[in-house]
């Protein structure tokens, strides 16, 4: 008996590889990808400053090294198995204390498998407009999988070695200037067959009505990859979307779906690690594929942006960020150079300018003093 629901899946599917497969072609001629190079007294090479401005990403290849993704993927494991078995449990799937129980801050944040949970309404400020497909999920799905993990330097020691990555902080620094400031981190998980979309937005929300306001003002996240991304479960992105705001709804409308335009997907190996303004248009759609994904994020903000801002009270309680609460959430940049250091000490180790003269190590004994850091974010 013939099946109009099945036809119509067949159909959407065939519609989405297309969009899929041109995405890909055009991502990879945009120019925006290649190794992090610096001239010979540290300088970024211009034409990556160039190609990251015009498109509003960038994708450095093969910035990771094998140990360091092993480190990676053996902290992410132990978090989620030591993760709250479920949105509102205290305790891990083996009966535990769940790690993060006895924190304030919201750590991890789930989802319904292939779901939106977001778009179309006005949660974070309404900055997710329109909603995305949402495909029906297996018969054996369960009924909620972990998305994201917030606040990720506290739990994974291997993460924050990677934020004191001298090169990535040298990128930092040439976006943002050597006074730059953190935002927020988290680790994003798309798992096969069951990871949620994230509806189309841009991410700033405070700012856009600055008379300086430029390209660059909300700041840019890195986004290192532990497996590789592609157009089935990675980011997708609107090169040259980060010089205003933009009319996601009617991106959406002209598009006739939400898989719009001139958007492209982040292409990225394992071990990439790409850059991502913050203004730019980007989301993700539910990730039906066999293969998972997860990012660890990072950002960075300019601190003329930050400082005297009011907080946007998405990634933390909103407040006045004075001079004494970026010092505050700073020290996590030193803390992160100095567990790198530690850990490899042939490596050249970045000076963080805002902390110079103000001695930072690392020690086990600083643990509990980090717990609920990122209370601290400074979100924009």
């Amino acid at each position: 008996m013939h099946d109009p629901n099945t036809e119509l899946v067949k159909h959407h599917d065939e519609d989405l590889r297309r969009y899929q497969e041109q995405g890909t072609a055009r991502a990879l001629q945009l120019g925006n990808r290649g190794p992090l190079r610096f001239d010979t007294i540290g300088r970024l090479d211009p034409h990556i400053l160039n190609q990251y401005k015009t498109h509003g990403f960038y994708v450095f290849e093969g910035v990771l090294d094998d140990q360091e993704l092993s480190e990676l993927e053996a902290d992410i494991q132990t978090i989620q198995k030591r993760a709250p078995a479920s949105p509102k449990s205290t305790v891990d799937q083996n009966g535990h204390a769940a790690l993060g129980h006895d924190l304030t801050g919201k750590n991890f944040g789930w989802v319904a498998p292939l779901s939106d949970p977001v778009g179309g309404t006005s949660k974070n400020q309404g900055r997710h407009p329109v909603k995305m497909h949402e495909p029906q999920p297996p018969s054996d799905a369960p009924d909620h999988v972990l998305q994201i993990i917030l606040g990720s330097l506290q739990f994974s020691d291997a993460c924050l070695r990677l934020y004191g990555h001298p090169q990535l902080l040298a990128v930092a620094e040439a976006v943002n200037g050597s006074d730059f400031t953190p935002f927020n981190e988290a680790i994003w998980l798309k798992h096969p067959h069951l990871g949620g979309s994230v509806a189309w937005h841009q991410d700033g929300t405070t700012q856009w009505d600055r008379p300086d306001f430029d390209e660059g003002t909300h700041g840019f996240n890195f986004m290192a990859q532990l497996y590789g991304s592609d157009a089935e479960n990675g980011l997708w992105v609107v090169p040259g979307s980060h010089t205003g705001p933009a009319d996601i709804k009617n991106m959406m409308l002209a598009a006739g779906s939400d898989r719009l335009t001139n958007a492209v997907p982040m292409i990225c190996a394992p071990g990439d690690v790409a850059i991502c303004n913050r203004q730019a248009v980007h989301g993700s759609f539910a990730n039906t594929s066999s293969k998972p994904r997860v990012t660890l994020n990072f950002g960075f903000h300019r601190r003329g942006s930050v400082f005297g801002s009011i907080g946007n009270g998405i990634h933390s309680p909103a407040t006045v960020y004075d001079s004494e609460r970026i010092f505050e959430r700073a020290k996590m940049i030193a803390y992160g150079i100095s567990a790198r250091a530690q850990h490899r000490p042939d490596e050249p180790s970045y000076t963080y300018a805002p902390l110079k003269g103000h001695t930072m190590t690392w020690e086990e004994a600083l643990r509990p003093a980090i717990k609920d850091y990122n209370l601290l974010d400074l979100g924009i």
